[in-house]
């Protein structure tokens, strides 16, 4: 077990979902049970997967979590070109969260194979 505080992926992705959250407070009501819902659902289930499997005991238990974590980066990766598709994203929205998020996904797949090559922890 590990602190999940302590890793640069989980701080990056928790201020991801922070910024997921204050983006889409701009997005109509008639989205609160749609588009809203699953971007903010998938963006929080990056770190909270990180948190899981850091709970785990056990390299393959961490790395099944960190790949929950990396489908559901890529999850928010769509909906937010699909925001930005149907204007309730701008360019520069757009642009800042695509670019966390691919530093995330970065960030993960390093991980896993880390994870894999059981250098973490035993």
């Amino acid at each position: 077990m590990q602190d999940f505080k302590k890793l640069n992926v989980w701080n990056k992705s928790h201020l991801l979902a922070i910024n997921i959250y204050r983006a889409t407070s701009s997005f109509p009501k008639s989205e609160l049970y749609g588009l809203t819902s699953q971007i903010r659902s998938a963006c929080v289930s990056v770190p909270a997967n990180i948190a899981e499997g850091c709970g785990r005991d056990s390299n393959a238990d961490f790395g099944h979590f960190l790949q929950i974590s990396l489908g559901s980066a890529h999850e928010v990766q769509y909906y937010i070109l699909l925001a930005h598709d149907l204007k309730l994203l701008n360019d520069n929205d757009y642009d800042n969260l695509d670019s966390q998020i691919n530093e995330i996904k970065r960030m993960l797949i390093t991980l896993i194979k880390t994870v894999k090559s059981e250098k973490v922890y035993s």
